[in-house]
């Protein structure tokens, strides 16, 4: 089961989008698989230390998303399939290199010199 304790929140970006991020963090890094259950949003609300409503709100969103499910009233459960897995490392990795790239850009450095810098760095 996940385990949101060691989450940690920023002001940047509304909470319950935080908590959905992680959860997709998770899959993406292999440490949260099809089926599992996560805690119940009460759990979830004391380990994150947030209001259970901000929680309600994060589930609503990872249901719409479809990476997570809920039957009725039992606990929710991680939803990967392939499509799904995909999904979430392209809008995971595409934030970071667009990041990069408009840094880049705003320094002027061209195209091949982030090339070889990438290179370089990758292989340190």
């Amino acid at each position: 089961m996940l385990e949101f304790g060691n989450l940690h929140l920023d002001d940047r970006q509304p909470v319950y989008q935080q908590l959905a991020a992680y959860v997709k963090r998770q899959i993406l890094l292999g440490n949260a698989a099809d089926g599992e259950q996560l805690p119940s949003r009460r759990e979830i609300a004391m380990q994150a230390n947030v209001n259970p409503n901000t929680v309600q709100k994060a589930c609503k969103l990872m249901e719409e998303e479809g990476f997570v499910t809920t039957d009725g009233n039992r606990l929710s459960a991680v939803r990967v399939t392939p499509e799904i897995f995909e999904s979430i490392q392209d809008e995971l990795t595409r934030g970071i290199c667009q990041e990069f790239v408009d840094k880049a850009r705003q320094n002027k450095l061209s195209y091949k010199r982030a090339i070889a810098l990438i290179s370089e760095l990758w292989e340190e």
